[in-house]
């Protein structure tokens, strides 16, 4: 147990209440900070402090000096490619300049640590190798992977300049209970809701673009064994598995208990082909599993879906930045 001081940015969404839970089950105190674009105060840990505030706001930085956290967990972003795409100077106004207000505030007033939740997805491109490690090639193909890579290459000189520790976990499209189901969400999330209502799904091109599914539930641990990482360092946190838009589809489909064939569309830009990374380097180094098959995590995503949670969790419409995205995380 430790009572050390945290600060979760974007608590109230998907993986970042999550994560913000995982802390305060290991005994941190933890603030939230979240905008309320679309994260939701039910998400929020009972024992947790929220404050509703910008990233990109002094008054976000001045939680600094006011808690002086020991650590940071940064999941706060402009989380949809599509947008970044159309404009890539609001994606950089947030996920740019948004953590390096952070950044400057925390290393003038003790930040330790940063557990930075990057993109395996959009950092790497079109990959030459399937699944790709860490260290393949990195051409992302949106301003959204332009914006994260760029981070974590600040977050590597504030740990030269600094001597800030800093774990970039690149992940790859994760899927789960809280994931919003409205405006830009998950893919995994929009399926299951439509079908569950008795809507047809829409899929933009063929079907046959393929992503990397990973269960949150994994990707909590991966944030909790960077606790105790030092240095800097970058890992993926994937299954290595490539499943098609259409396979998974199918999945979801079954699992429902539905028999509506999806709509299709053109293809939107910014979407990659294929994607699939390998999480060996952070099994070898810090022995974390990423254990959940697709059945299972979809079994336990339609089961909370149809417990009807969902629609206390997101029952407001959206109207700002994502927590999700339908392509690549």
């Amino acid at each position: 147990m430790s009572n050390e001081k945290v600060i979760v940015t974007g608590g109230a969404g998907f993986i970042g209440s999550h994560v913000a839970q995982a802390l305060v089950n290991a005994g941190y105190q933890v603030l939230v900070v979240d905008d309320l674009s679309t994260g939701k105060t039910q998400n929020i840990p009972a024992d947790a402090t929220f404050h509703e505030l910008d990233i990109r706001s002094p008054e976000a930085a001045a939680l600094f000096e006011q808690y002086r956290p020991s650590m940071l967990f940064h999941l706060a972003a402009q989380m949809d490619v599509r947008k970044s795409v159309y404009d890539p100077v609001f994606d950089a106004d947030v996920n740019i300049k948004g953590i390096l207000n952070l950044l400057s505030a925390g290393v003038q007033n003790g930040l330790k640590r940063v557990v930075f939740s990057s993109t395996g997805g959009a950092i790497y491109g079109e990959q030459d190798v399937y699944p790709a490690g860490e260290d393949h090639q990195e051409w992302p193909l949106s301003p959204y992977g332009v914006a994260k890579l760029t981070t974590e290459k600040y977050l590597y000189y504030y740990h030269q300049e600094f001597g800030l520790d800093s774990v970039c976990l690149r992940y790859a499209n994760v899927y789960g209970p809280r994931q919003n189901s409205h405006g830009e969400a998950g893919v995994v999330a929009i399926f299951v809701s439509r079908l569950l209502a008795g809507e047809q799904p829409t899929i933009y091109g063929d079907g046959l673009n393929t992503r990397d599914y990973t269960y949150v539930e994994d990707v909590v641990r991966a944030n909790m064994a960077a606790l105790s990482r030092p240095g800097f360092a970058v890992y993926n946190v994937g299954t290595g598995v490539e499943t098609t838009v259409n396979e998974l589809y199918d999945a979801i489909r079954r699992g429902v208990g539905s028999d509506i064939a999806a709509a299709y569309a053109e293809e939107r830009p910014g979407e990659q082909r294929r994607s699939s990374i390998s999480a060996q380097k952070i099994y070898d180094e810090l022995k974390v599993e990423i254990s959940t098959n697709l059945p299972d995590g979809l079994a336990q995503t339609i089961n909370w879906y149809k417990s009807g949670r969902q629609e206390s969790a997101y029952s407001a419409s959206n109207k700002g930045e994502g927590t999700g995205t339908s392509s690549l995380v």
